[in-house]
């Protein structure tokens, strides 16, 4: 698929307490947090690109790992590197601590014929914080001029940005789909966030 697959990860997970990107919620044998999203995104995307702010602690990742150009500027200067740095002329941009992202979903955002500079999801399911997902979305370069603007202005909400954009919304119907438990968008910023995605994996697990 022509367009490129972007994970912004960051590196402080602040709010959590450890280094959430590395934890290994498929068992010890299993794939660390952001290597499970690589996966995911592999078989969707022309070009993968993973923005971290401590690269040299992530050797060998099967992506193009690329540097923050706006350091302590949040979701908004991690989406605003990989898009800058991808070839392809689109991007499909995911944090990198989603668990329960879902392909056959995201292939569809990947597939959506659009008009505008993105599409982005709003926000479902008892996983939700009210609005858009920013972090679960398609950005085309169109989006930078903006993005570069805002964040040399010192300005770096992304919903605030968003709202200076041409901003298309998926079909909710085709989301719900995919989608249909609402969890697809799930991120963790919490124990408590962190132990529901355990008992989650486990049970789709247990279910096959």
């Amino acid at each position: 698929m022509e367009i490129a697959g972007i994970i912004v990860a960051g590196g402080r997970s602040r709010r959590l307490g450890i280094d959430k990107r590395r934890a290994q919620l498929w068992g010890a044998d299993g794939p660390t947090l952001l290597e499970h999203t690589l996966e995911v995104l592999a078989p969707l995307c022309a070009e993968l690109l993973v923005v971290l702010n401590d690269p040299e602690g992530w050797p060998g990742l099967p992506a193009r790992v690329v540097g923050d150009r706006y350091h302590g500027t949040g979701a908004l200067g991690g989406i605003y590197s990989g898009l800058a740095a991808a070839e392809q002329p689109s991007a499909l941009v995911v944090a990198a601590d989603m668990p329960l992202l879902n392909g056959d979903l995201l292939r569809a955002l990947a597939e959506t014929v659009f008009d505008g500079d993105a599409l982005v999801p709003l926000t479902r399911g008892a996983a939700s914080r009210s609005g858009r997902e920013p972090l679960h979305a398609v950005y085309r370069a169109s989006c930078l001029p903006a993005m570069r603007a805002a964040l040399e202005a010192g300005n770096y909400g992304v919903s605030a940005l968003l709202n200076s954009l041409h901003v298309a919304t998926p079909d909710p119907t085709v989301i719900a789909h995919h989608d249909p438990t609402g969890l697809a968008m799930l991120n963790i910023n919490t124990e408590d966030d962190l132990a529901r995605a355990q008992i989650l994996i486990a049970d789709r697990w247990m279910r096959g």
